[in-house]
């Protein structure tokens, strides 16, 4: 299955509210029982990420802040927040779509996943999808041709 393609769909969710376009699922045993998606200028709060949303509503659906044994399928490299709360939920594999070139935190700019000087080890997968660049290329285009305005209330 392509799991990548759900991660994809919260992120056009994200840039349908003029967010950046991230997005993230949490599976297990091949359900997706987290997704989320940017919602940082939304929510006026830093912490709304779609990775960090996205484990937070898999521990609700499992009832355990352990994600042994899961997967996580997300569009951009997480930031340091997000790669920390990969690593302190305890998920097994992370799936990266394209990397992050100004906050990448599983190997672009530092490593958090692989660090034998923090006791942790997150498998990484590169994906390199490029629907996952794309969706961002877009997004940054818009943004900068003025297409693409944040509303404010």
């Amino acid at each position: 299955m392509d799991f990548m393609k759900y991660a994809l769909i919260e992120a056009e969710k994200a840039m349908e509210a003029e967010e950046i376009p991230v997005g993230a699922i949490v599976v297990k045993d091949g359900i997706i029982i987290g997704r989320g998606y940017n919602q940082k200028e939304k929510k006026s709060n830093p912490t709304e990420h779609a990775e960090i949303i996205a484990i937070r509503e898999a521990c609700s659906n499992i009832g355990d802040w352990r994600l042994n044994g899961c997967e996580m399928y997300v569009t951009l490299e997480p930031c340091p927040m997000c790669a920390g709360a990969i690593l302190q939920s305890r998920i097994s594999r992370l799936y990266i779509g394209t990397f992050n070139k100004d906050m990448g935190a599983c190997g672009s700019v530092v490593n958090l996943v692989d660090n034998r000087r923090l006791n942790s080890f997150v498998n990484v997968i590169w994906t390199y999808d490029e629907r996952c660049s794309d969706i961002l290329k877009i997004f940054f285009h818009l943004k900068r041709n003025g297409i693409l305005q944040k509303r404010r209330l």
